[in-house]
Parts: structure tokens; sequence; C-alpha cells
């Protein structure tokens, strides 16, 4: 009977041999792997598809090629490459840590978890990522891919989320984690996860761990992992305030740096049901004409949706200066669209950007 390093080791190799022959080698991040490369792509794939990040990755990493260029950037011009990809905390975040190596590290990202993870943003999986795919150490992942491989292959119940399933699958990342060609092992097994261990469809007939997986022998695969326990998103309702003065200046204010949209610029809002009118009143402008409602927008955050009804309207006077504050100013539409906007917010610009060309 073989024991559990040899039953690791044997897992490995089986890995490692399709990872040689089937594994991903074309991801820009990939050309060169280096640490900073590697870590910028797993922050960007932190709730998002890899061919979502792709081309944000690469106007990234063309604007900031290095720790020290990143740390260098103007927060702003950080937002608007990061503007669409949404979980704007993970840009903050980064590039808060790069500021962090420059003065810690001399500009290299460490080469210990312990290290990593007390950065801004760089989790236990993140770091291992790091250190195994930019600088070869061996250290394991649990990405979502991962986790859910090892729920099938292992037979691991319960929703990985969980504190004691969350602990019992880095045991068995750790196990099975080996100390020659640590990086192409954890490719092998994201890419795995993410080509035929599918959370829909799996291809298990190509798997080359299939003849060991216990959620394939016990006719499972389609109940691992345990889904997370449902839960009713709330609804929220909000009106956002496209306000333009005579010169078709469009009114924009920061956001606070913590909370949803920290740090980015979105037009004012006013409550749901509110007279838009009186609440330019109330704020020292005199609406001139009707406000124009434009469809309501729907927008999901990973805890809520929100129901955005946009109200255009002008209003006078015309204000005294422009960008005369860091927290507010007036845009036209146009240059507008350089700054660091939520999604649903630069669609909204884009068209009045169209109506103005």
């Amino acid at each position: 009977m073989a024991r559990p390093r040899d039953a690791a080791g044997a897992f490995a190799g089986r890995v490692l041999d399709w990872h040689r022959q089937h594994g991903r080698r074309d991801l820009p991040w990939q050309h060169p792997r280096t640490p900073y490369r590697v870590w910028v792509s797993e922050i960007m794939l932190q709730q998002t598809q890899v061919a979502t990040v792709i081309p944000y990755y690469t106007r990234f990493l063309a604007a900031f090629p290095s720790v020290a260029l990143l740390a260098a950037a103007d927060e702003d011009a950080v937002l608007a490459h990061w503007s669409g990809l949404g979980y704007y905390r993970r840009a903050r975040h980064l590039q808060r840590a790069a500021r962090l190596v420059v003065e810690l590290h001399g500009g290299e990202l460490p080469r210990s978890v312990e290290a990593l993870v007390a950065l801004p943003g760089i989790g236990r999986s993140t770091a291992g990522a790091i250190l195994s795919l930019g600088h070869g150490l061996p250290a394991p992942l649990l990405d979502g891919n991962v986790r859910r491989l090892f729920c099938r292959h292992f037979g691991v119940d319960g929703w990985p989320g969980l504190a004691r399933v969350e602990r019992h699958l880095w045991e068995l990342a750790e196990q099975h984690l080996p100390t020659a060609n640590p990086g192409d092992y954890n490719q092998g097994l994201m890419d795995l996860g993410a080509t035929l261990c599918t959370r829909a469809n799996p291809d298990c007939a190509g798997c080359p761990l299939a003849g060991g997986c216990h959620a394939l022998r016990d006719g499972r695969v389609a109940e691992l992992p345990a889904p997370r326990p449902p839960r009713i998103a709330p609804q929220k309702r909000t009106q956002m305030l496209l306000r333009y003065d005579r010169g078709g200046r469009l009114l924009l204010e920061r956001r606070p740096p913590t909370g949803i949209w920290g740090g980015l610029y979105a037009p004012p809002e006013c409550a749901s049901g509110r007279d838009p009118e009186a609440w330019c009143a109330d704020h020292g402008l005199r609406p001139e004409g009707l406000p124009e409602a434009w469809p309501l927008i729907r927008h999901a955050f990973s805890h809520y949706r929100l129901d955005i009804t946009p109200v255009r309207l002008a209003v006078t006077p015309d204000p005294a200066g422009v960008n005369d504050s860091g927290e507010h100013g007036w845009y036209k539409p146009g240059d507008a669209l350089a700054l660091g906007l939520p999604a649903p917010v630069r669609r909204l610009i884009e068209r009045l950007a169209d109506e103005e060309n």
C-alpha cells in the first residue's frame, strides 16, 4: 500500500505530466513570468474571469510595467486603468502594497508568505502564487479552481468557505505540493480546474486525475464542491444626478476612499423618490427646465443589487472655476472619461460624450 507521501508524489507527477502537454502557456503574465507580473494578474483574477482580465492586464502593464512605476503613479491614473474591472479596492490595495514594497523591500516582492501577506490585498493563496510562479519557491495556493478540483478529487464535503473546510483544503494543498517545479505544478492545478474540472460539464474523461477522483467514483461530481448557503441579496435604489452647466460641463464627485466605488468619480446621488429639483435647490443650484429621467440601470454588487435612475438636468448659476476641488469638479464628458469611473457611470458619460460630438 502506498504511503501518503508516495500518493502525494504520484498526484503531483500526474499534474506535472499533464501540464507539460496541455497546460496554458499563452497567458500574458507568463511572458515573462516575474513576481510583479504574477502578482498583478492574481489580484485582477480575483472574482474575475481570465478572458475579461486579459485586455485590462495588458493595458495596466503597459502603463505600470514595474513595482516602482506603480508606486509612483497618481492614484487617479491607476483607478482609470482599472475602471470597468470592478472591485476597486483591489486597485487601491495594489498600489498601497507597491509603495510598501518600494519602501520596505527595495522594490522587490518578498520571498516569504509572512512578508507577502503583511502587504495590503495579498492573502495566502496570492502569496503562494507569487512565491511559486514568480520566485520558483515551494508554496501552495488555493484559488477557486483548485478548491473545486480538491473538493471533487478528495471527496471534501461542506462549502469551501467554511473555516473547517478551508483548513482541510490547505492541508491537502501542503501535502501534495512537490519541492521540484512548484510553479508548473500550481499552474497545472489551476489550468486543470479552469479547463477540465469546470463548475459545469467537467471533462472527467480527459482528466489525468480521474482514476483517483472520489467524486467521480461515487457519482458526486455535480454535488461537489457544496454550494454556498443561499442568501437573499437586498435591493437598494438611488437617483444619479447628471447635472450640467451652461458650458456643457458635468458635475462629478470623488467618492470616499472606503466603501462602494471608493476613490472613483461619480455624479451626485439623491434618495430614490426625492425631487431632484429640490435637492439641487438645497445645494445652491437652481434647475433650468424640467429634469429628464433616463432608463433604469441595474447593477449587481457581491452583497446587494442597486437600481440607478439617472436624472439629467441643467443648473445655474455657472460654478466659479473649474475643477477647483479634489473632491468634486465640473468636466466636459469627453474629459471625464479619463478619470476613474465605475462601470455604469462610464456608460452614462460615454452616452453624454457621444451627444457632445
